[in-house]
């Protein structure tokens, strides 16, 4: 029998090069960052920044004006971000801080 609600997530994770997603039903979902450029340009200080919208049926980086759909990541489709839009954000993001 199917669900019948969505999953929603429940916790995030971003590693350097993986976003974990567990999934109120017991699942774990696990992508390419790359699949996320602008995840994979953030600091981690930024990737760490997150929170739940639409009920967990959704995340959202603030600092890297990004949100993700768990409906996406379980149909496998990384970001819809297109070259010109991810090198227009490149250009106005502040340069990284570097530890001294």
């Amino acid at each position: 029998m199917l669900p019948s609600h969505p999953p929603t997530a429940v916790a995030i994770r971003v590693s350097r090069d993986t976003l974990s997603v567990d999934l109120a039903d017991g699942r774990t979902i696990s992508v390419p960052l790359a699949w996320y450029p602008k995840l994979a340009h953030g600091t981690r200080k930024e990737r760490s920044r997150w929170r739940m919208i639409a009920k967990g049926s959704g995340i959202h980086w603030p600092d890297l004006d990004e949100d993700i759909s768990v409906e996406n990541l379980l149909a496998g489709k990384p970001s819809g971000e297109s070259p010109r839009s991810l090198k227009n954000w490149l250009e106005k993001r502040p340069a990284p801080r570097r530890k001294t």
